[in-house]
C-alpha cells in the first residue's frame, strides 16, 4: 500500500519469457527495509537460490531506489543495484546517484527486478505505466555514449534517464559497471557483467507527475535549510570535488601509491583537485535536486589524450587508482583513462588496482613482455596504463586476464603474487590505507561485498571533537580515538557508525549531504523520513534497517560458501609501509583478530561469524531462520 513517497510497487521483468508483472510491496516491508540496499537484499535472499552461477539465468538484478529517491532534497537521488557477484561469488551491491532513481519513483515503482536471460539483446523502456522490451542487437557492442544517444532518439525523449552497460559488461569483465547519464556509476562488484549476461543493454525510464509526499511543506523547509548550509567556498566539495583530498592524504601518509607499497606520492600535486580545476575542468555537474554540485566535467582538446566532457571527470578514487596507485602523475592520462572506463563500462577502482598489481608483478619479474603483449608495465608508464584500460574493457590480449580481477590473476601467477594482490573477498581495495586509517581494516575485511570504503565514517572524524561529533554521540560513540588505533573500542565504534552509512544506502542518502559530512542532522533526517512517508519512525527504527541488512548479508555470503576465513586482508597489510610519513607502520595480526571478534559480538554473531538465532528474532527476521539452519547443517 502506498504511503507518501513509498509507492508500494515492484516491477518484475522476466527476460526469458518477456513477461512483465507489477507486484505489490506491503507497507510493513517498506517500514522494515525502506528501499535501496536492504530492500534489494530482502528480495534476493528470498528469490535467488543458493549456489547459482552469477552469470547464469537464475541470478537476478534488483534496481531499488532509496526510500527518499525523488524527494526534492539534496542528496536523495541514490539507488542500489543488487545481485550475486561474478567478482566475489558473494553479495553484489553498488550505489549510484544521478537522475535515474527519481525517474523510476515518478513512474510509480520502488524497485525493478530483472530475471532470466533474453534470447537476443534488448533494452527496457519504462514510460509512465507502459513497459516495453525493445530490440537492442544494433546497440550491442556500442560504447555507452552512442548507445544512450541512440536509445533516447528511438524512444523520442531526450530526457529519458538511461542506466546502461558498455562493451565491458557485454563481454563479461568481472568488474564491469552500470552507468546512468554516462557519469553516475554503480561501480563495484561486477553488476555490469551480470546485466550483460542477461543480454540487457539498458533500462530507460521516464516518469510522470510529481512524487507524492505526506507533508510537502515540511520537506521544502528541510530542503531549504540544508541547502543554505552547503559550503561553496574555494576548497569545498563544490569547488574541488573529492579530489581535494589527494594532496592532504599524500602529506599525511594515507595515499595508496604503487600498489600500496607506500602511502605518499611525489606526484600528488600534479594529480590534485586544484590542478584539475585550474587545467581541464570546464564544468561542475550535479545530481537530481542537489545543491552540492560536486561532479567534475573535464575537456581536453590537445595533446595525446583528448577527453569528452559528456563522460564527466575523475573523482578522488579514480585519480588515486589510475594515478598514484599505478605511479602515474600525468593528469591528462588519468582523465583519459577515466573517460575510457565510462565509455566501456568499467569500475575505475578495480581497473586501477588490477593494473597496479600487474605493474608490480612486472617489476618483480613474475610476468614479462611475452605476457603483457609487449607493454612495458613499470610503475609510472602512463601510456601503458591507458592502453591496458581499453584492452581490459574490450577483453583483448592481456586485458582478458586483467578483466578477471586481482584475486584470480594472482592465483594464476602464483603464491608470491598473492601476497600483494590487494583485495578482500575478491574485490580490489579502494584508495584508502588501512595501516593508517585503522577502522578501514574492518571495513575492507568485513564488508559483505568485499573491500568497501563507504561502510562507515573514517577514523579521521573520530580523532577530535568537531561540530559533527554530536552525530557520533547519538550513535553511541562518545570518545575520541587515534586514527591508527585498531582496538576493541574502535571495533565497537566502527559497528555503531556503520549503522548510519548503511542506513543511507537504504534511504538513498548521499554521505556528502548528511551528518557527519554534510549539513542534514540526524534529527532532521528522521523528520524528513516522517514528512516524506507519514510513518512515525524513530532514529533507532531506521538504524535497525541496517542491522537487518548486516544480518541478512552475512547469511547470503555464508549460504554461498564464505566463512570467517574470508574476513581477511592481504599479507601486505601486516607488513610495514615502505617509505613516507608513515614508514614502518603496519597492522598487528593479533589486534586485527581481536577487533574482528569484537565486531562479531557487536553484530550479534557467534565466534564463527554466524548470526545468532536470537539476533534474527530480535530483528523480526524469523523468516530467515531456516536459511541459517540450512547453512549450519551444510557446515
Amino acid at each position: 500500500m502506498a504511503s507518501g513517497c513509498f509507492r508500494g510497487r515492484i516491477l518484475v521483468v522476466d527476460l526469458t519469457t518477456g513477461q512483465v508483472e507489477v507486484q505489490t510491496l506491503p507497507e510493513h516491508v517498506g517500514r522494515q527495509y525502506l528501499g535501496g540496499a536492504a530492500l534489494g537484499l530482502w528480495w534476493l535472499l528470498r528469490q535467488v537460490p543458493a549456489g547459482v552461477n552469477p552469470l547464469g539465468p537464475a541470478n537476478q538484478l534488483v534496481f531499488a531506489a532509496g526510500l527518499l529517491g525523488g524527494v526534492p532534497v539534496s542528496g536523495t537521488s541514490r539507488f542500489n543495484i543488487s545481485a550475486k557477484s561474478p567478482l566475489t561469488g558473494g553479495l553484489a551491491e553498488a550505489q549510484a546517484s544521478g537522475w535515474w532513481a527519481p525517474e523510476l519513483r515518478r513512474a510509480g515503482y520502488d524497485a525493478l527486478v530483472v530475471q532470466g536471460v533474453a534470447p537476443k539483446p534488448v533494452y527496457l523502456w519504462i514510460h509512465g505505466d507502459q513497459v516495453e522490451l525493445r530490440e537492442a542487437s544494433h546497440l550491442w557492442g556500442l560504447e555507452t555514449g552512442p548507445a544512450q544517444e541512440a536509445i533516447r532518439e528511438e524512444v523520442g525523449d531526450p530526457r529519458a534517464r538511461v542506466a546502461l552497460i558498455g562493451p565491458a559488461g557485454e563481454r563479461g569483465v568481472r568488474y564491469a559497471c552500470i552507468l546512468n547519464e554516462l557519469r553516475h556509476v554503480n561501480g563495484r562488484t561486477g553488476l555490469g557483467a551480470v546485466m550483460g549476461s542477461k543480454r540487457l543493454k539498458a533500462v530507460a525510464v521516464r516518469g510522470e507527475g510529481v512524487l507524492p509526499l505526506h507533508d510537502p511543506q515540511k520537506v521544502r523547509d528541510l530542503a531549504r535549510s540544508a541547502a543554505e548550509r552547503i559550503p561553496r567556498e574555494p576548497g569545498s566539495f563544490h569547488d574541488l570535488g573529492t579530489a581535494r583530498g589527494v594532496v592532504p592524504l599524500s602529506l599525511s601518509g594515507m595515499l595508496p601509491t604503487r600498489n600500496f607499497q607506500t602511502s605518499a606520492f611525489e606526484g600528488a600535486e600534479r594529480l590534485s583537485g586544484e590542478r584539475l580545476r585550474d587545467t581541464y575542468l570546464v564544468g561542475r555537474g550535479t545530481c537530481w535536486a542537489c545543491a552540492v554540485a560536486c561532479k567534475r566535467e573535464v575537456r581536453i582538446d590537445e595533446g595525446p589524450y583528448q577527453v569528452d566532457p559528456m563522460y564527466g571527470g575523475p573523482e578522488y578514487e579514480t585519480i588515486a587508482a589510475l594515478g598514484s596507485c599505478c605511479g602515474v602523475d600525468d593528469l591528462a592520462a588519468v582523465c583519459k583513462a577515466h573517460e575510457l572506463c565510462q565509455r566501456l563500462g568499467l569500475d575505475t577502482i578495480s581497473t586501477g588496482v588490477t593494473i597496479a598489481f600487474a605493474m608490480e608483478c612486472y617489476e618483480r619479474g613474475l610476468i614479462g613482455l611475452e605476457q603483457t603483449d609487449g607493454l612495458d608495465l613499470r610503475f609510472g608508464n602512463a601510456e601503458a596504463m591507458v592502453t591496458l584500460v581499453e584492452r581490459i574493457g574490450r577483453r583483448e590480449g592481456f586485458g582478458r586476464l586483467l578483466g578477471e580481477g586481482v584475486a584470480r590473476l594472482a592465483h594464476r601467477i602464483g603464491p608470491e603474487a598473492e601476497a600483494f594482490a590487494m583485495h578482500a573477498r575478491g574485490q580490489e581495495f579502494p584508495m584508502h590505507e588501512p595501516r593508517v586509517r585503522a577502522s578501514l581494516a574492518l571495513a575492507f575485511s568485513l564488508a559483505p561485498t568485499g573491500a568497501d570504503h563507504v561502510e562507515a565514517p573514517h577514523d579521521v572524524q573520530l580523532e577530535k571533537v568537531t561540530d559533527s561529533f554530536e552525530t557520533f554521540r547519538l550513535l553511541g560513540v562518545h570518545e575520541t580515538m587515534p586514527v591508527d588505533e585498531l582496538s576493541q573500542r574502535k571495533a565497537r565504534a566502527f559497528h555503531r557508525l556503520q549503522r548510519l552509512w548503511g542506513l543511507f544506502n537504504s534511504l538513498g542518502m548521499c554521505i556528502f549531504c548528511a551528518q557527519p559530512v554534510g549539513p542534514l542532522t540526524l534529527p532532521e533526517l528522521v523528520d524528513l523520513v516522517r514528512a516524506s512517508t507519514g510513518w512515525d519512525l524513530s532514529l533507532e527504527d531506521l538504524l535497525r534497517v541496517k542491522d537487518r541488512h548486516t544480518a541478512l548479508s552475512r547469511l547470503f555470503n555464508l549460504r554461498e560458501g564464505m566463512t570467517r576465513a574470508d574476513d581477511a586482508l592481504p599479507r601486505r597489510m601486516f607488513e610495514p609501509i615502505a617509505s613516507g610519513p608513515r614508514e614502518g607502520q603496519r597492522l598487528s595480526p593479533e589486534e586485527f583478530r581481536q577487533a574482528v571478534q569484537t565486531y562479531y559480538q557487536e553484530a550479534g554473531w557467534d565466534e564463527e561469524g554466524f548470526p545468532k538465532e536470537e539476533t534474527l528474532r530480535a530483528l523480526d527476521l524469523d523468516w530467515a531462520l531456516p536459511i541459517l539452519a540450512e547453512v549450519k547443517k551444510k557446515r
